[in-house]
């Protein structure tokens, strides 16, 4: 009870400071990717569908802290060559993600304005999935417990409000590396995600 009154006290504190709120819920799409630098591996992309609850502080200049529950990952593919088994395995990670961005008011038009934003964020993986070919002869060197259970990212993006509609397009450059090590090879994977989302200002 403490810590909710307090952070109601901080919430009412800072719509002062920064003179204007916003709040709302959201949801969107977004195509996730785990790079990696193996030439012998391809990487394909994973799609699945975020939504959270926003929070905008401030008027030309803003603050937006954010609480978005979205699926990342992706797929890792390798031919068999010569005696080295094929690969195609791919990764799901179920994720709480916190961002905390800046954002600029660029360009005002009456029932709306542009927007840019940038900002860091971390995401609290809550449940792995990694699945594998069931074609025969097709390998698994990547288990569950290869995978971080903390991804931090940086955002860059842009946005749209029209009336009490918020629009954002965004790309999340991953930080830290999901997987390093695994069996015979070095993978030093980051994951990295477009994401479009579509908000609903209800204060």
């Amino acid at each position: 009870m403490k810590k909710i009154t307090v952070l109601f006290v901080l919430m009412l504190a800072a719509s002062f400071a920064f003179g204007q709120i916003s709040l709302g819920p959201k949801v969107g799409f977004n195509t996730s990717k785990l790079s990696t630098d193996l030439s012998e591996i391809q990487s394909d992309m994973s799609n699945s569908f975020n939504f959270g609850v926003f929070l905008r502080l401030g008027k030309k200049i803003y603050i937006q802290p954010e609480v978005n529950w979205l699926t990342r990952g992706g797929v890792f593919k390798k031919p068999q060559i010569g005696d080295i088994s094929p690969i195609n395995q791919e990764i799901e990670m179920k994720t709480i993600e916190i961002p905390v961005l800046l954002g600029w008011r660029i360009v005002n038009f009456g029932v709306g304005n542009v927007r840019i934003m940038v900002g860091p964020s971390a995401s609290i993986v809550t449940d792995k999935t990694v699945s594998t070919s069931s074609e025969e002869g097709f390998i698994n060197p990547i288990k569950d417990s290869d995978l971080e259970d903390m991804i931090w990212g940086f955002n860059a993006g842009v946005g749209v409000d029209v009336l009490m509609f918020t629009l954002d397009v965004r790309y999340q450059m991953g930080l830290n590396e999901v997987m390093q090590k695994v069996e015979d090879f070095d993978f030093y994977s980051k994951s990295n995600i477009f994401a479009v989302s579509l908000g609903w200002k209800i204060l």
